[in-house]
């Protein structure tokens, strides 16, 4: 048994870990759940860059962002903000028919060069807005995209035991794209000169992650499960092989292989090979699959309605209005609050993802993180910080609640929501779910970025009201999970419907489609008798 076997056995525990083979645990698995999750890096990168972009000289003198009032200033910031995540919400709904019709590795190298092309658009933008808007809009439709391949991808790659590790690695790259973006908007204020390139560097940078996704997702299989949905079974079973780093005659693949087998029959067995509007028939009038995509969407509305983009993305801003003074000093702010985020993932992933499991994670950092929204409210109305003054002892306390609120999001409702998105749809209709829930995750992201400037300076002196909205939908969020999240770790892929009840096709569909239904089943038995 290797170095992070025993490691992972030590920090992993549930009943998977303990009873499948060591070898899958290889450095296959994670080297290509590390290649697909560049595309979250550029989701946390292009979000996260924007916010300190938008405050520097040289760009507000450029985009007239200074020679306005105050609201009018703050709606023209969240155009330029929410722009991309109008993009990614398109983004996210093309992504399904796509991923299904060319598959898991192609759409996310399409989607890189989608994203490229955005970000060379903004970078040439030279203070004009129309081309800052469209820059964003088309790296928007990539970056969305990824979003909902990325942990499709992911998911149907990973070892069951570790799936909320690998997957969780999604918001990992997105809060280490963010961090990354903090830290170069804070190294161009102090070490570059006051003019165009200040702002050119870091939206040009964007691009790099995008590069590296590329070039990764080259050198990385197709998944495994998709190419079963194809019919490829010598591939799939080829694939599958060498991800688990066993031979192909190794029970623990065949095990895998035939639950992939089964699940596929099964699916047919349902509804046949479905066009995209059967799918959609069979996600929402069959109960089980109904139950899941909602639960998805509902995740996803969570997620954001927590205020956690808010912060990523006007983090600036926000700093400076609990009381720190100057541009350097907010962003330098920032650059602490994205190294929180990431140190707070990785212990997220390492130790709590598949062992403390989703639910409970879910159920403890909705408390939390209310408080810490709270507590900034309360001071913001209370004891309003003043224009040179100095910060009073309950004024930093606040500033640290904004730290304990982003490693609170980490420990939860960042991965989790992502996690349980990928892993509890059917087969068939994981592209599809993922899919609705990243463009519901855009849509809200969206409201917030395009809201929260004119909220700061509108919903109660100093914006306070902000802070209690966001903290009153996390407490809210706790008895959603407590009713109707139940604890998927350690569960395969294949096993879901346990927890979610079992999909079941309406009688008339049924009858309807006894013949493809029929002739499908047969085929995918005599190919599967033939590759074992």
């Amino acid at each position: 048994m290797g170095l992070s076997q025993k490691i992972l056995r030590k920090i992993v525990r549930n009943e998977a870990m303990a009873t499948d083979p060591a070898e899958i645990y290889g450095w296959r698995v994670y080297l290509l759940a590390c290649s697909a999750c560049f595309g979250a890096m550029s989701f946390g990168w292009d979000s996260s860059v924007i916010g300190g972009v938008i405050v520097l000289p040289p760009f507000v003198r450029d985009f007239g962002l200074g020679d306005r009032n105050s609201v009018a200033t703050a709606n023209l910031a969240a155009n330029i903000v929410s722009t991309l995540q109008a993009g990614c919400f398109l983004g996210a709904l093309i992504a399904s028919p796509l991923t299904d019709r060319f598959g898991r590795k192609w759409c996310l190298i399409a989607t890189s060069l989608v994203i490229i092309i955005g970000v060379i658009m903004q970078a040439a933008a030279s203070g004009k807005l129309a081309a800052m808007y469209v820059g964003r809009f088309v790296a928007g439709v990539g970056v969305g995209a990824a979003s909902a391949v990325n942990p499709i991808y992911v998911s149907e790659n990973s070892p069951r035991a570790i799936r909320g590790l690998l997957t969780g690695l999604y918001q990992l790259f997105i809060v280490t794209g963010g961090m990354i973006a903090f830290w170069i908007n804070y190294s161009v204020s102090i070490h570059f000169p006051d003019g165009p390139i200040m702002y050119i560097f870091p939206l040009a940078i964007q691009a790099l992650p995008a590069a590296l996704l590329c070039g990764c997702m080259l050198l990385c299989h197709e998944s495994p499960r998709w190419l079963a949905r194809q019919d490829r079974w010598e591939d799939c079973k080829r694939i599958l092989s060498n991800i688990r780093n066993l031979p192909p005659t190794h029970p623990y693949v065949q095990e895998e292989f035939q639950e992939i087998v089964d699940q596929l029959e099964q699916d047919r067995r349902l509804i046949g090979d479905a066009t995209y509007w059967k799918l959609q028939k069979e996600m929402w009038t069959i109960p089980g699959n109904r139950k899941r995509v909602l639960i998805s969407i509902t995740l996803m509305i969570c997620q954001q309605m927590t205020g956690t983009n808010a912060i990523n993305t006007y983090a600036p801003t926000i700093f400076q209005n609990l009381g720190l003074t100057g541009t350097s000093t907010s962003l330098f702010s920032t650059g602490i609050y994205g190294i929180v985020k990431v140190v707070s993932c990785i212990c997220f992933l390492l130790f709590m993802a598949d062992s403390l499991g989703r639910r409970r994670s879910l159920l403890w950092t909705s408390i939390a993180q209310g408080l810490a929204m709270f507590y900034i409210g309360l001071y913001v109305r209370i004891s309003p910080p003043r224009a040179g003054e100095e910060v009073p002892p309950a004024g930093y306390f606040a500033l640290v609640s904004i730290f304990l609120f982003a490693a609170f999001f980490q420990f939860g409702w960042g991965p989790a929501c992502w996690i349980l998105a990928s892993e509890i749809p059917a087969a068939r209709l994981r592209s599809l779910n993922v899919s609705y829930a990243a463009a519901t995750q855009w849509l809200f992201n969206f409201v917030v970025a395009r809201a929260v400037p004119t909220m700061l300076v509108t919903v109660g002196s100093d914006g306070y009201g902000t802070y209690l909205i966001f903290g009153s939908f996390c407490f809210s969020m706790f008895v959603f999970v407590w009713f109707f999240i139940p604890e998927t770790k350690g569960v395969s892929l294949e096993a879901m419907d346990q927890l979610f009840g079992v999909t079941e096709a309406p009688e008339k569909a049924s009858v309807d489609g006894d013949d493809v239904q029929e002739t499908s089943e047969k085929d995918t038995k005599v190919q599967q008798k033939e590759i074992i």
